[in-house]
């Protein structure tokens, strides 16, 4: 299973802490905006009365933007011509853009009524990830190419994504935050000025890649460019980009992969919130709500312990078994819950925490270090350097799965018999939860270490084929 990985990074491909810490600091400010607003967003219901199925609405269809404005950031920026790289122009405008957004899209006023409010925000919504787009899409690209060296990419993604953990462990008391009276009068106001706070530290954190980190690939994207011209060649460009980008065995590889660890954990993340309060608490929904919590603080904080040590093994052994024992051992993590569910002694869930934390740790510190050597092996193939494009369709099929999983959640959870307006569910129901919660994401964790396993992209085959590049177009 060992890739047989024996190559140690030269200094010169070495990213320098500082510009990995930069970096990563984007990660903060991209998560920390991603999940500011679901976290938020209650005080439309709970604060101006907004109906909850319009709430959710106005949560789904900003996103559907995604599907065409990702890629098209991703073209754009792959493809851009300037005196400051193809990355950094649009990561510097962006954080400010979104950031300066993202305050006045809470600035909610009050006493209109609730159709205004759905006008207002779902409008704001669309052009304040117009803006994040403008931001992340190319955020994400220039991590891919900081260093040709296939385990410095796992060393900086892990840092990255470690970073990237802290906003999860503190939006949890957002809404904690609105509600506190020394903070603010009413949740309302409280949003508000959370808002403002979020905003100004967008602005400012985010343009530090932008400051602090090297674009490589500036002279090779340069190079590409002049043989286009004209608004035309620039569609077709697109239109074939993406068609080779989403053929790409390789990278489809890793998509699906991703879909099937991340989006199995998702779908069924409800049911262990379910299973909490009505199999362990006999319907006790305080008692619930104080273990999701405490379970799923101790998920992000066992997240980070991971990620240092997947970073450290995948230098060792290769990416691919990494990747196979970390999920391996959340598959036995979701197996040790049939046990670890008891009425008598409801803290036992928290012993399979951990376990199911590795194949999270690992999940997006491997995949985007080995999407940045799929880039490597696309250009090999085509001559394109299409970083942003990768990048952009890699994460909207994270984001699309996400909706999917959190649709097909509900319709196994009905599939359950699960009846809200009963103080107790029946014992079938809570034996048909436990079972999804348990045995969906098992199978579609196995499902994703069978379709890795002919990924073809070991260490050796990555120093391959920068050697290959770095012959046709010389060392950059």
């Amino acid at each position: 299973m060992s890739d047989s990985p024996h190559h140690r990074t030269a200094p010169e491909d070495r990213i320098p802490i500082p510009q990995r810490i930069a970096y990563g600091v984007g990660a903060l400010v991209n998560n920390l905006l991603g999940a500011a607003i679901p976290m938020m967003a209650i005080v439309l219901n709970l604060g101006l009365g907004m109906n909850p199925a319009l709430v959710g609405l106005l949560m789904a269809l900003p996103r559907l933007t995604d599907a065409f404005t990702d890629p098209l950031m991703g073209y754009i920026s792959d493809h851009t011509q300037s005196r400051w790289g193809r990355r950094r122009p649009y990561i510097f405008l962006g954080a400010i853009t979104a950031g300066i957004l993202f305050a006045l899209l809470w600035q909610l006023p009050a006493g209109y009524s609730e159709s205004f409010y759905f006008w207002y925000f779902l409008i704001g919504s669309i052009i304040f990830y117009l803006a994040y787009t403008v931001f992340a899409t190319p955020w994400v690209a220039f991590g891919y190419e900081m260093t040709p060296d296939s385990n410095e990419r796992t060393r900086l993604m892990g840092v990255t994504y470690f970073l990237g953990q802290v906003p999860w462990l503190l939006a949890p008391g957002f809404y904690w935050l609105m509600e506190w009276e020394s903070f603010a009068p009413d949740s309302v106001t409280g949003a508000r000025k959370l808002a403002i706070f979020i905003g100004v530290f967008a602005v400012f954190a985010g343009i530090i890649p932008a400051l602090l980190c090297r674009e490589r690939m500036k002279s090779v994207a340069d190079a590409e460019q002049s043989m286009l011209s004209g608004l035309s060649e620039h569609f077709m460009s697109f239109l074939k980009g993406f068609a080779a980008t989403i053929r790409f065995g390789p990278f489809l590889k890793l998509c699906m992969a991703t879909f099937l660890v991340f989006n199995g954990f998702m779908m069924v993340s409800s049911f262990s919130s379910y299973v909490m309060i009505f199999y362990v608490y006999g319907g006790d929904r305080d008692a619930g709500a104080g273990l999701m919590f405490w379970n799923g603080f101790l998920m992000t904080s066992a997240t980070m312990v991971v990620i240092p040590l997947v970073t450290m093994l995948s230098s060792r052994i290769g990416k691919k078994t990494t990747f196979y024992l970390a999920v391996g051992f959340s598959i036995l993590g979701y197996a040790s819950k049939w046990l670890l569910y008891s009425p008598a002694q409801p803290w036992l869930i928290l012993l399979s925490t951990p376990l199911i934390a590795c194949g999270l740790g690992c999940l997006f510190t491997l995949m985007n270090s080995m999407v940045a050597d799929v880039c490597d092996l696309d250009e090999l193939k085509t001559g394109h350097r299409r970083e942003g494009m990768f990048g952009s369709i890699f994460w909207w099929v994270v984001k699309l799965g996400i909706a999917l999983a959190y649709s097909l959640g509900g319709v196994l959870l009905n599939y359950t018999g699960f009846d809200e307006q009963l103080p107790a569910q029946s014992e079938n129901t809570l034996l048909m939860m436990r079972v999804f919660d348990i045995v969906v994401p098992m199978i579609t964790s196995a499902l994703a270490i069978w379709i890795l396993a002919k990924y073809p992209i070991t260490e050796a085959k990555a120093l391959e084929i920068r050697a290959e590049l770095e012959e046709r177009r010389g060392k950059v």
